[in-house]
């Protein structure tokens, strides 16, 4: 039976039970996630001086109780939006705004991995803290917004919010037209997803392969030219019903 986004109790969602059996430590496919996306970024800025400062705006799409994504574009932004729908999300979030649980360190010294996280942001819970702009809103209402990023990501969020194809397409779209032109992004998804539970309540999602996750954004990406690192299981599977994570990195076309 088909379940659309508005048929999940996305307020029900239980953000500690989420980050418990995610993100309590640092799993190898997140670790290899963070390499992929950390290089891609650094790559693309790499002519970018220090003196430069952190200028960009950034955006983080349906980060849920996820931190990593928005803080792997700290290095280059001045305000990262998190842009979620979830209430009980959203007030994850606020609580981590300040300072952020230790947990999240190892994400953050995974980054570093990459020399000009460290160089560039000293401290990244005040980094974090500074930039956070937490916003509660359905991505799908993105289109009536006329404001765009300067870097994006979207983590585990197209391909989990229903079982429509028809939405997990429109999700992708919402999110590649809120960028500017040239914008570098981020994006990760669940491969040959089932649905997954949270806590006690089950939440939808689409099936997708890495050639759907192509088609979905080659549109709208410069020379249609995505990067597509099928990331797998490589530290076993995280629960049951998927087949892997796929990680997409490009850059924004012409509008």
């Amino acid at each position: 039976m088909q379940r659309l986004n508005s048929d999940a109790p996305w307020d029900a969602f239980d953000p500690q039970a989420y980050v418990d059996h995610n993100y309590g430590r640092l799993r190898s496919d997140d670790a290899k996630i963070l390499e992929v996306v950390r290089k891609h970024f650094a790559d693309h800025f790499r002519d970018t001086p220090d003196t430069a400062g952190a200028r960009l705006r950034g955006i983080d799409v349906g980060p849920g109780a996820n931190l990593y994504p928005s803080m792997s574009m700290l290095p280059w932004c001045e305000s990262v939006t998190l842009y979620e729908h979830s209430a009980a999300n959203v007030g994850y979030l606020r609580g981590q705004q300040e300072s952020y649980d230790d947990h999240w360190d190892q994400f953050w010294d995974a980054l570093c991995e990459q020399e000009v996280y460290a160089r560039r942001v000293a401290d990244p819970r005040g980094a974090f803290a500074r930039a956070a702009r937490i916003e509660q809103g359905n991505l799908f209402d993105l289109g009536e917004r006329s404001e765009r990023w300067q870097i994006g990501t979207m983590f585990f969020v197209a391909e989990s919010l229903s079982t429509s194809e028809a939405e997990f397409l429109l999700a992708v779209e919402r999110f590649m037209r809120v960028l500017e032109p040239g914008a570098p992004f981020a994006a990760a998804f669940m491969e040959g997803s089932l649905g997954y539970k949270v806590g006690d309540t089950l939440f939808p999602a689409c099936s997708v392969t890495t050639v759907d996750v192509r088609k979905s954004l080659s549109p709208f990406a410069e020379g249609e030219d995505v990067a597509i690192t099928p990331v797998g299981m490589p530290g076993g599977a995280l629960r049951e019903g998927y087949e892997g994570m796929i990680v997409a990195c490009g850059r924004r076309g012409p509008a």
